[in-house]
C-alpha cells in the first residue's frame, strides 16, 4: 500500500532523476519555490572510454542550486523524516524506486507518452518507430506496477513528421515540468485509473535501429529519426544520423538497398517501397560527413554498384 499523496502543497520534496530530460522538472520545482530536500540520481559515470567520471546532468543543476545529492534511493525516508505532507517526484531516474520506500514516501512520475500507451523504458523512440501521430506526457502516481498508478493530468502535443526522438524528448521535458509543477504546487486528489490496453516500450536495442532497405523508406527515415540506425556497405557499419523522403528517385532505381545519385544531386539509396534521401552519414571509425562527400569517397572506392548490405 502506496503512502497517500499530498492534498495541498507538500512540506518536502526529494526528486529522482537523472539525464537531461530530467532537468527542466527540477528547475521547474525549484523555480516554484518548492523545497527540494535531496536529489537522487544514478552515480558518476564515464562518457567516453577514456574521460574520467563525470556526474549527472541532474547531479550539475542540484549542485549547482545547492541541493543534497545523493546516488542512495534508500536516502529519500530519511530525508523528509518529519516532514508533513512529504513528496517524491520521479523524472526519468533510471531506476526501479523499491516498495519499501513508496510504503512512506508517496510519489509521482512525470512519464513522456499518454498513458497506458507506452509503458517502458522507451516511450518516445517507440511512439515514433510505431508510426504515432500524437504522444504527450502524464504526470501519475508511483505504484510498484511499471507506470500503472492513476493519472493526475496529461499534455498532449503531435508529433512533427521529421521531428526527431531528441527533439520530442526535449518538448516533451520542458512542457510536462511546467505541468508537473503545477501540480505538485496545488496538490493532488484522486487520479484516474488509467483505461485501455497498454502497451510496452521496451528499451531500444541495435536490432530495432538495424535497417532492412527492403521495407518501406517510411520505417527507414522513422529509425533514422529514433537515432543510432545502422547499415553496412561492404563490411563496414554505416550510420545514417539524418535522412529525408526523396524528391526524385535515384538515377536508374535497382534493388532495395542500391545508392545513386538523383537528378537534383540527392544521395538517394532505394527502398522496398519508395526511396530515401541521405542527409547525414558516419562510417564506422570515422567523423560524420554529409552524404555527398560520403558518396563521392564510397563511388570512387568502390567501383561498380555502391548498396548497402
Amino acid at each position: 500500500m502506496t503512502a497517500r499523496l499530498p492534498s495541498g502543497r507538500p512540506g518536502g520534496v526529494v526528486f529522482l532523476g537523472t539525464p537531461e530530460a530530467a532537468v527542466p522538472s527540477l528547475l521547474a520545482l525549484h523555480g516554484a519555490g518548492l523545497p527540494v530536500r535531496l536529489v537522487v540520481t544514478r552515480g558518476d559515470a564515464r562518457r567516453g572510454r577514456r574521460e574520467e567520471p563525470s556526474p549527472s546532468p541532474v547531479k550539475r543543476v542540484a549542485t549547482a542550486l545547492g541541493i543534497p545529492v545523493s546516488h542512495d534511493v534508500g536516502d529519500v525516508v530519511a530525508a523528509v523524516d518529519g516532514v508533513h505532507d512529504p513528496l517524491g517526484v520521479v523524472v526519468a531516474y533510471g531506476r526501479i524506486v523499491p516498495s519499501a520506500v513508496l510504503d512512506l514516501v508517496p510519489m509521482v512520475n512525470l512519464h513522456f507518452s499518454l498513458l497506458p500507451r507506452w509503458r517502458g523504458a522507451a516511450p518516445v523512440e517507440r511512439a515514433i518507430l510505431a508510426g504515432d501521430r500524437e504522444t504527450g506526457a502524464c504526470v501519475m502516481e508511483l505504484v510498484t506496477e511499471l507506470d500503472a498508478g492513476p493519472v493526475h493530468s496529461c499534455i498532449r502535443t503531435p508529433i512533427g513528421e521529421d521531428e526527431s526522438a531528441a527533439e520530442l524528448r526535449t518538448r516533451l521535458a520542458e512542457s510536462g515540468a511546467a505541468e508537473l509543477a503545477r501540480r505538485c504546487t496545488t496538490g493532488f486528489g484522486t487520479g484516474r485509473p488509467q483505461d485501455g490496453e497498454p502497451t510496452y516500450a521496451a528499451k531500444i536495442g541495435p536490432s530495432d535501429v538495424a535497417i532492412d532497405w527492403s521495407g518501406a523508406a517510411s520505417t527507414v527515415l522513422r529509425q533514422v529519426r529514433v537515432g543510432g540506425a545502422h547499415t553496412s556497405l561492404r563490411g563496414i557499419r554505416t550510420r545514417i544520423l539524418r535522412a529525408r523522403p526523396a524528391q526524385s528517385p535515384g538515377v536508374g532505381g535497382g534493388e532495395a538497398g542500391t545508392v545513386t545519385r538523383a537528378v537534383d544531386g540527392a544521395v538517394v539509396v532505394a527502398c522496398g517501397a519508395g526511396s530515401v534521401a541521405l542527409v547525414e552519414v558516419q562510417p564506422e571509425g570515422r567523423r560524420v560527413v554529409d552524404a555527398g562527400a560520403w558518396w563521392n569517397g564510397a563511388s570512387s572506392s568502390h567501383p561498380g554498384t555502391v548498396r548497402f548490405g
